[in-house]
């Protein structure tokens, strides 16, 4: 067997286990897309609170006033439900065209470890809310979504634990700097989404 054979075979034996080991399906410009509702989002939210011509010099608003947080609240579930939405039609699509079942143990262990973190942190960004602690809500979320991701990694695109890593770092940044969530959600939900989009569409989806 010649040497380029060889490496032929041992390339494609790579991907065969990778497609059993690995869930392949996310989309790249799925990601992208999710940063652009996420930076909508924070346009909004940034609009609520400051204002794009606001009258008291610093801001309009404060995120503790109630109908300020059920406003924003709409938001966020607004860009869940087309995050969420836009990631599973889209990797539908990819997983069809790869000719691999979107649903199988490698799916279900992916889901079962993002699940715990995102779930726990759901619950205590909802506690702090409860307890007025308004300040570390966007960094609390960054930061157990960042977990998410890192625990998913081992599951699909090893990207994607660099972009759970550089979430928890922008989520203690915001503790670090309190009174600029918003920019801070923007650059770790939108900014970051985007970039590893970007990355994966040109290494994986091409």
């Amino acid at each position: 067997m010649k040497e380029e054979d060889l490496i032929k075979d041992i390339s494609q034996i790579r991907k065969l286990m990778e497609k059993s080991t690995k869930f392949i399906s996310i989309s790249g410009l799925s990601s992208v897309l999710i940063g652009i509702y996420a930076l909508l989002g924070s346009a909004y939210a940034y609009y609520e609170v400051y204002g794009f011509d606001s009258q008291a010099g610093y801001r309009d608003h404060y995120v503790n006033e109630p109908l300020v947080i059920v406003k924003l609240m709409v938001a966020a579930l607004l860009v869940l439900v087309a995050s969420i939405t836009t990631g599973i039609v889209m990797a539908k699509r990819k997983a069809k065209k790869l000719q691999q079942p979107i649903w199988n143990q490698t799916s279900k262990d992916l889901l079962l470890a993002m699940t715990v973190p995102l779930i726990a942190g759901g619950i205590f960004t909802l506690l702090l809310m409860q307890r007025g602690m308004f300040i570390a809500v966007a960094s609390s979320l960054l930061i157990f979504y960042g977990l998410a991701l890192v625990a998913a990694g081992s599951f699909t695109f090893k990207e994607i634990k660099g972009l759970g890593m550089c979430e928890i770092a922008i989520g203690l940044l915001a503790l670090v700097f309190p009174g600029y969530g918003i920019i801070f959600w923007s650059i770790g939900f939108g900014v970051l989404h985007i970039i590893y989009g970007v990355i994966v569409h040109n290494k994986y989806d091409k």
